[in-house]
């Protein structure tokens, strides 16, 4: 269940958009001394490379954002749509403005409807691969999470409280969801340490709350073009390939040794590709308030993440 960006095609396979200065057509390689002039062979002088604008389909957007609160609603229940949508928009919202901020096009969010457990499976707005430098991928990537955690804290806290604990019955219709760290602190606060045999019966709000949580953790992992790698590319630039190795075989090995509950997702990754496309600028600093902002966003994702999502009974 993902809420990440999805690029469209980009205009050359060299991120500033063609040959690099030193390269003659060819693959010849040029003196380092030699200007390079147009040639009429060579065509028209060309410009930096024009940002590729997403088609714009505001009723299709409709549809599906009609449709996932018609699959939520009929799923769960239309208490637990409104606020699970509240999250995702926000979130989807976050990338969008931020994209706009920065001039680069970007479309508006297409919302994923599911006809089973979570009723959706998230959002995605399509965006220019042609990002301008390592400060508005920041921004960009991290307005997203940032927007539908804002929403999903108090979501989550009312929904713990509007919750109870009862005893655990192997009988029990539903199943059985692992707790983030945010989770069991909001449990404790509110109905005190944790009795044996006893487990915290969510309310449709509450249940809201943990797949907002869910979600958000999810596009935190700094791999690829989810939400996290979009943050770590711009600290760690082209260094961050070395990070998105590590968190995908950590991922791996964690899920292997507990059932595999991430494969598919790791299986996605990996087709979509674990090494992030450069920026236009890459030489850009972001700067100390984006490195400081990117130490809130690995706090997110630390009480965010599930270890195990869905707990079997035995």
């Amino acid at each position: 269940m993902l809420a990440n960006l999805v690029y469209t095609r980009p205009l050359s396979d060299d991120p500033d958009g063609g040959p690099t200065s030193g390269e003659a057509p060819g693959g010849v390689q040029r003196p380092a001394n030699e200007t390079r002039l147009p040639r009429i062979e060579d065509g028209p002088v060309q410009g930096p490379p024009k940002p590729l604008t997403p088609a714009q389909r505001p009723l299709l957007n409709l549809l599906l954002f009609v449709a996932t609160v018609a699959t939520t609603s009929l799923f769960v229940s239309p208490v637990y749509s409104v606020c699970l949508m509240a999250i995702l928009t926000a979130h989807e919202f976050g990338h969008y403005l931020a994209a706009r901020y920065h001039r680069v096009p970007a479309s508006l969010p297409y919302f994923i409807p599911a006809p089973f457990l979570f009723g959706t499976m998230g959002a995605v707005i399509r965006m220019s691969p042609l990002i301008p430098n390592r400060r508005a991928l920041f921004d960009i990537g991290a307005a997203g999470p940032l927007a539908g955690v804002v929403l999903a804290i108090p979501i989550t806290f009312v929904g713990v409280m509007l919750s109870e604990r009862v005893p655990q019955d192997p009988d029990m219709p539903g199943i059985l969801l692992g707790d983030p760290l945010l989770f069991k602190f909001f449990e404790r606060l509110v109905f005190g340490a944790g009795e044996e045999g006893m487990v915290l019966m969510l309310h449709d709000v509450g249940f809201a709350g943990w797949v907002g949580l869910f979600v958000t953790a999810l596009n935190l992992i700094p791999i690829g073009q989810l939400d996290g790698g979009h943050v770590a590319y711009a600290v760690f630039g082209r260094h961050s390939v070395r990070v998105a190795w590590v968190a995908f075989a950590s991922l791996l090995a964690f899920s292997i040794a507990n059932g595999a509950q991430y494969a598919l997702l790791l299986v996605l990754l990996f087709l979509t590709g674990i090494r992030h496309r450069p920026t236009l600028r890459d030489s850009l600093p972001i700067g100390i308030a984006r490195v400081r902002a990117a130490i809130v966003l690995l706090v997110v994702f630390l009480i965010c993440f599930i270890p195990i999502p869905v707990v079997m009974p035995g």
